[in-house]
C-alpha cells in the first residue's frame, strides 16, 4: 500500500511539458488587444447599426441574448475571402499555428498626432529597423496609430471632413509588399477600420486587397498597441469557428515578456 501511494504521490507531481509553457506563459504580462463592442460601437459606414437583443431572462431560467452584426465587426479577422473571390480560405481554413505569432509594432503615433492622413511608408518600415532589427520571417507587424483611443466614437474613428471626406491613417501598398515579399511576415493588424489610409482611397482598398488576394489574414480595429514593446512580444487570436466565414470578431491578446 505504501508503494502504490508513493507511486500516486510521483505520478501527481510530474507536470507535463505543457503545463510546465503555459504556467511560464502566465508568468509574464498579457495584454488585451480587442476592444469590447455593443450596438453602438464604431463600424464601417456601410454596415446597418447592430443589434442586441434579450431573447430570454432570469425569469424564463436563463439569460439569453441575440446579437446581429456584421462579421467585420469590432476587432475582427479578414481571410483572404474577404476580398478575392478565387481564394478558398475562410475564417476557418486558418491553420491554428498561424494564429500565434510573434508581434512586431511599428509605431507611427507621432506622425498621426500631426497629421490623420500620415501612412506608413517603406522609409518608414526601414527607419523602424535601424533602431529595432529586422522584422522577422512568419511574424505578424502591426501598425500602431493610437487611433484605437478614439473609441467608442463612431463620429471621431471616421473623422469627416466638411466635404464628408474621411481622415485616417494607413498603410502604402509599397510598405505591405515589404513586409510581405522581402520580409516574408505572415499576417498584419492596425486600429483602423481599413488597411489603405482613407484619402488615398480613390481606386479603391488596393492595400487591403493585395494582402487578402495573396493569401495572408490581417486584424482590424487593433486595440492597446501602445502597451506592447516593438519586438518581443507574441500575438494570440481566438476566433469563433463560423462556418464560411468572410470574417468574424476575434478576441486578441499580446503575451509580452514582462513578468507581471
Amino acid at each position: 500500500m505504501t508503494t502504490k501511494i508513493n507511486e500516486l504521490a510521483t505520478t501527481e507531481s510530474v507536470v507535463s511539458p505543457v503545463a510546465q509553457t503555459v504556467n511560464q506563459l502566465k508568468a509574464y504580462k498579457w495584454v488585451d488587444l480587442t476592444h469590447t463592442f455593443g450596438p453602438d460601437s464604431p463600424r464601417f459606414p456601410s454596415f446597418a447599426k447592430p443589434e442586441f437583443k434579450t431573447i430570454f431572462t432570469h425569469a424564463d431560467g436563463f439569460f439569453v441574448k441575440e446579437y446581429t452584426f456584421p462579421g467585420q465587426f469590432g476587432t475582427h479577422i479578414d481571410p483572404p475571402i474577404h476580398f478575392d473571390a478565387h481564394q478558398d480560405k475562410y475564417v476557418e481554413d486558418l491553420d491554428l499555428k498561424q494564429l500565434v505569432l510573434p508581434l512586431v509594432v511599428i509605431d507611427r503615433s507621432a506622425a498621426v498626432a500631426k497629421s490623420p492622413d500620415a501612412s506608413l511608408s517603406v522609409a518608414d518600415i526601414q527607419e523602424w529597423e535601424k533602431h529595432h532589427g529586422k522584422i522577422p520571417a512568419n511574424s505578424f507587424v502591426a501598425l500602431r496609430t493610437d487611433w484605437s483611443k478614439r473609441w467608442p466614437s463612431q463620429a471621431k474613428f471616421e473623422n469627416l471632413d466638411k466635404h464628408n471626406q474621411a481622415h485616417y491613417p494607413g498603410w502604402d501598398l509599397a510598405a505591405l509588399k515589404f513586409i510581405y515579399e522581402e520580409r516574408h511576415v505572415t499576417a498584419n493588424g492596425h486600429e483602423t477600420f481599413d488597411t489603405d489610409t482613407a484619402v488615398k482611397q480613390e481606386n479603391g482598398l488596393v492595400g487591403e486587397y493585395y494582402v487578402l488576394s495573396h493569401g495572408h489574414y490581417q486584424v482590424e480595429l487593433l486595440d492597446n498597441l501602445d502597451l506592447v514593446p516593438a519586438t518581443g512580444a507574441f500575438i494570440f487570436i481566438s476566433v469563433p469557428k463560423a462556418e464560411k466565414a468572410p470574417g468574424f470578431p476575434v478576441r486578441a491578446f499580446a503575451v509580452v515578456p514582462d513578468v507581471k
